[in-house]
């Protein structure tokens, strides 16, 4: 989910909690409100779906290339005890 995709999914969330006269405060308030908003959401350390998608993709394949390394080195060893036996 994009930054302001989530603002206004957190914006919206909002007023639906608010009382229902809160959305008669006008533009000007939903205004500060999303500026509030997007400079808490800017301090935060957050990353995109899209770059998180990506860290997942490569964790995936290293723990692919991890595990067929483990099961070339119990192949190994087999074969080393093999010729020591």
């Amino acid at each position: 989910m994009k930054p302001n995709e989530f603002i206004n999914q957190f914006l919206h969330q909002l007023n639906n909690i608010i009382t229902p006269g809160a959305e008669a405060l006008g533009s000007e308030m939903q205004q500060k409100l999303r500026a509030a908003a997007q400079a808490a959401f800017d301090r935060l350390d957050l990353v995109t779906r899209d770059e998180f998608d990506a860290q997942q993709a490569v964790l995936k394949r290293s723990r692919e290339k991890l595990e067929k390394l483990e099961q070339q080195l119990a192949e190994l060893k087999v074969q080393v005890d093999n010729q020591h036996s």
